[in-house]
């Protein structure tokens, strides 16, 4: 088909400029070259296209007629790859991102309206979503993963750093008092979470090194945004996302406990897309924003960094 296009592309060439040796110059090729795809052409039409005299060339019937169809089918090529080059220059079309339940919703959600002002031309189609997904079997242009990403084709860019903070309200100090150490959390009533995969063992790295304590509690759930709510209500000491946190931590409805203690060996944010494809302008320009707005300490980081001086 290629082949075919290229010698329907060297005989309009020869119509236009009214010779073998003018197209010749034109596409750069021997005047037989040119002779010789216009013999083939015709021998595999079956018909004559050009009637060939010493001192001019003039197009048949049928030679005009295809002359014609050559014509838009070449103009609609042209067409075609000036908007495959347009897509590639400039970030348009649909965005498919898979993002985090929680992080997505606290922490991505409120930047796309500006992200939209900015790329007018950019559609976003955004699922939320704590499930795995495969990137390219479900037609995702990119990801947001959080944690220590395992091995796999995905290329990866760190956005934000991924780290815990011991946290509850105020109430639940004045009332129970705060723990003075990482074994006393053994005594309080701590907010679980279902999906942990290190059980009911919290780990925390401090002044002294690494700690695992096990802690017990009244309740568990299986949402960060939902343990977030029952800290704030008084109902124990959470272990958070400092992205889950962070915002409370600034207003005061949750205070930092033994904040010499956390947990930053969680990995990290990052954006994550399928590898050996060429990175678009529209997944380019999306992975680009949100790490300007990240940068290089995050406001729920600021918010907990602020929080520990007080």
């Amino acid at each position: 088909m290629f082949d075919f296009l290229s010698s329907m592309a060297v005989f309009v060439n020869v119509v236009e400029s009214g010779s073998f040796s003018a197209a010749a110059r034109n596409l750069n090729l021997s005047k037989s070259a040119v002779s010789k795809t216009i013999s083939r052409l015709e021998e595999g039409l079956g018909t004559r296209l050009l009637n060939r005299t010493t001192r001019k060339l003039s197009l048949t019937e049928a030679g005009r007629s295809y002359y014609e169809g050559c014509r838009r089918m070449l103009n609609e090529a042209e067409a075609a790859n000036q908007a495959v080059h347009r897509l590639s220059d400039a970030p348009r079309g649909t965005l498919r991102v898979n993002l985090p339940m929680s992080f997505g919703t606290l922490q991505v959600a409120p930047l796309l309206p500006d992200f939209l002002e900015r790329y007018p031309e950019i559609d976003l189609d955004a699922a939320f979503d704590d499930r795995p997904v495969d990137l390219v079997e479900e037609g995702y242009d990119l990801a947001i993963r959080i944690g220590v990403l395992s091995d796999s084709s995905l290329i990866a860019r760190r956005l934000a750093p991924n780290r815990r903070v011991l946290c509850a309200a105020p109430s639940y100090i004045a009332e129970q008092g705060a723990p003075q150490s990482p074994e006393a959390l053994a005594a309080h009533s701590c907010l679980l979470y279902s999906y942990q995969a290190s059980g009911d063992s919290w780990r925390m790295i401090g002044p002294d090194g690494e700690r695992r304590v096990r802690v017990s509690g009244r309740l568990r759930l299986n949402n960060g945004e939902a343990i977030r709510a029952a800290a704030v209500a008084g109902l124990g000491i959470a272990y958070l996302p400092t992205f889950i946190a962070g915002a409370d931590l600034q207003t005061g409805q949750l205070v930092p406990v033994l904040p010499d203690w956390m947990d930053d060996g969680l990995g990290a944010v990052h954006a994550v897309y399928p590898a050996g494809r060429h990175l678009s302008p529209k997944v380019r320009v999306f992975i680009d924003y949100l790490a300007e707005h990240f940068g290089k300490e995050p406001s729920w980081d600021q918010a907990l960094r602020e929080a520990c001086k007080e």
